[in-house]
């Protein structure tokens, strides 16, 4: 993996196509620039890559420091390069190994997992494990083992006789509304889930959510979609930032893209923090401006 943005010392020298700039010869230069990797590609450990990214230090209602937000929500997502978000129904198609570590490290910095039901059947969704390479880590930051699984349902259609309710090492969370079938609540919460009203209705609304989620300590937000519920959570204005791996595969198809749903009145414009790439892959990474 290297780093494309921001342009450090290293990437301006390789970008320059100095040969030997890097420290590589004229040939390892040739080499990487016909896509046989470049001098400077290597396996980023998962220090560097938890560095890459630390979430912002958050304000008074946060846990790491006044001056920032209060509450942080990121996505992350991927895509190919004609804009399918899966394929077959599945994320993991299209993903690869190093967006996996990617996945497992933002899992790592987070306080909880947000994803629709949908994608949690889709995906078949676990409990999140302990990691002892971010064990430090997450005690030193004031986290708890692993990263609670919240569950967006209106209708709380769910299985939950699976691990993912009956097995984990924190609770796992379903954000409904108020409005959600009583039967279905106790069913829940018969099986160890934690119910989380987050709306008035039957379904959740976005920024109420984002509140209830903090409202319990949980102020480093992930969530890994599906389309849908990234949609609304756009369309609400509660979206921070977006990590998105584009995978350079082309699929057609009639997959969803990363977001559907509601649309904005204006565009919203993020600014970008940094890129990687790894084998074509890139790794973005983008904020509010």
């Amino acid at each position: 993996m290297r780093r494309l943005f921001p342009v450090t010392d290293e990437t301006a020298a390789r970008a320059a196509g100095t040969p030997g700039a890097s420290g590589a010869s004229g040939e390892e230069e040739r080499g990487a620039a016909r896509g046989h990797g470049s001098p400077g590609d290597r396996e980023w450990s998962l220090a560097e890559l938890a560095a890459a990214y630390a979430y912002p230090e958050l304000g008074p209602g946060g846990s790491a420091g006044a001056g920032g937000p209060e509450v942080w929500l990121r996505a992350n997502m991927v895509s190919t390069l004609d804009g399918a978000a899966q394929h077959d129904g599945r994320s993991q198609p299209i993903s690869t190994a190093t967006d996996m570590r990617i996945f497992g490290t933002l899992r790592a910095l987070a306080d909880v997992v947000v994803a629709g039901a949908e994608t949690v059947r889709q995906e078949g969704y676990r409990p999140a494990r302990a990691r002892a390479e971010f064990a430090a880590m997450r005690e030193a930051a004031g986290q708890g083992p692993v990263p609670a699984i919240a569950v967006v349902s209106a209708s709380l259609d769910l299985d939950f006789s699976l691990p993912l309710f009956t097995s984990p090492l924190v609770p796992t969370l379903i954000l409904t509304g108020a409005a959600a079938a009583p039967d279905r609540i106790a069913a829940a919460e018969k099986s160890g889930a934690r119910v989380v009203i987050a709306g008035d209705g039957v379904g959740v609304e976005p920024a109420r959510a984002v509140q209830a989620l903090a409202e319990l300590g949980h102020t480093r937000l992930l969530t890994e979609g599906g389309p849908r519920l990234l949609g609304q959570l756009v369309a609400a204005g509660v979206l921070d930032e977006l990590c998105l791996t584009v995978a350079p595969m082309l699929t057609a198809g009639d997959a969803q893209r990363i977001a559907g749903g509601p649309s904005v009145a204006v565009p919203q414009r993020f600014g970008l923090v940094s890129l990687l790439e790894e084998e074509g892959f890139l790794f973005s990474r983008y904020a509010r401006t």
